[in-house]
């Protein structure tokens, strides 16, 4: 026996899509920045260093002196001989006075002149030009002070916000098949 036959068919939908995408664009512009660094402040204070160096009494001891100076010692050794000159002719004077008297007029004359113009022995000596000691040199050491103040940048910043644009997507959809069961019997 033959026993009838339920046939079902199915039929699932079909769309057609029609997708349209989002659109977003995204620009960060640049953020305006200004920055200056104002100089610091440098104050410099300064002392120069001296070196004294006096060279008088070596100049001295080599014989170069100033013309005031040269005239006061020539001067002073005129008046120095001129003294001793004096002396010597007082004392020469009272050796012949006392001479006189005895008889010794000629002889006392004649040792005069022998003590006055008898052979002179030259003086000498190892001298050394100029003298130890005699550059006197002094130094003052000076004195630097730096004040430095240091100024704080200046810096300006403007930020710029982003643009930001969007458009939405769409998707609309259009049923090209309807879902459906078919149902039949075969016998």
């Amino acid at each position: 026996m033959k026993f009838p036959q339920i046939q079902i068919r199915t039929y699932d939908i079909i769309m057609d899509w029609k997708v349209q995408d989002p659109v977003q664009i995204i620009q960060q512009p640049k953020a305006e920045q200004h920055i200056e660094q104002p100089a610091a402040i440098v104050e410099i204070q300064s002392t120069p260093a001296k070196l004294l160096i006096d060279t008088t009494q070596a100049r001295r001891d080599i014989g170069l002196i100033g013309p005031l100076e040269s005239t006061m010692n020539y001067a002073q050794e005129g008046k120095k001989a001129a003294l001793e000159g004096i002396a010597r002719r007082a004392s020469e004077g009272r050796q012949m006075m006392e001479n006189a008297g005895k008889g010794l007029g000629r002889q006392t004359i004649r040792n005069i002149a022998k003590q006055n113009h008898g052979p002179k022995l030259p003086k000498y000596n190892i001298k050394f030009v100029p003298s130890v000691g005699s550059v006197k040199i002094d130094y003052v050491p000076g004195d630097l002070k730096i004040n430095a103040i240091p100024q704080k940048p200046k810096i300006d910043v403007q930020v710029n916000k982003p643009i930001h644009e969007y458009t939405p997507g769409k998707i609309t959809g259009e049923v090209l098949q309807y879902p459906r069961v078919e149902i039949d019997v075969i016998l």
